[in-house]
């Protein structure tokens, strides 16, 4: 069983194996980037993707159930910092720490990044209690010995906390 992420009419589904470097890939990068309030609020979503946590093939999200803003220039603002997040993950950004080498994942960010310049915010359905963590749900709590953003209070410890492998970044 894999894992869809969608948006932007299209869709991007993984293997288990996939999902797990693509969300690596992207936390080092969001991580590293966050700096507003949004931001730590799209880190909480990709940090809530963990499947040694929430189970193999039950994880993705869709970009239409993400709160974007109110505002067309808070909603270009919060599109312009994902492409940012997965134009930084496409120039492997800390991949050396990863401890495994993604051969797949330059494919699958290039997909993802086409399905949110594709996708327009102003069609996102809004929706209380929906999977984008609201802002008292943002992601501030740093794993040290990864320095990633983590899913503090959900779990202890973060996505590369709880691998398999337990390969430190």
């Amino acid at each position: 069983m894999g894992n869809l992420f969608r948006g932007g009419g299209d869709g991007l589904s993984l293997s288990n194996g996939g999902t797990d470097v693509f969300l690596d890939v992207l936390t080092l990068a969001a991580s590293d980037l966050a700096h507003d309030a949004w931001d730590y609020r799209f880190a909480a979503l990709l940090t809530l993707q963990d499947q040694n946590v929430m189970g193999r093939g039950a994880v993705g999200f869709d970009l239409e159930e993400i709160d974007w803003g109110a505002t067309p220039a808070a909603q270009a603002r919060a599109k312009d910092f994902v492409v940012r997040v997965v134009g930084l993950a496409l120039r492997r950004h800390r991949w050396d720490e990863l401890g495994y080498e993604p051969p797949f994942a330059e494919g699958y960010l290039r997909q993802f990044k086409a399905m949110v310049e594709a996708f327009d915010p102003a069609d996102a359905v809004r929706r209380d209690g929906g999977s984008f963590p609201g802002p008292g749900e943002a992601a501030v709590a740093s794993c040290v010995p990864h320095r990633v953003l983590s899913a503090l209070p959900y779990w202890d410890g973060c996505r590369f906390c709880h691998s398999a492998a337990g390969q430190q970044p």
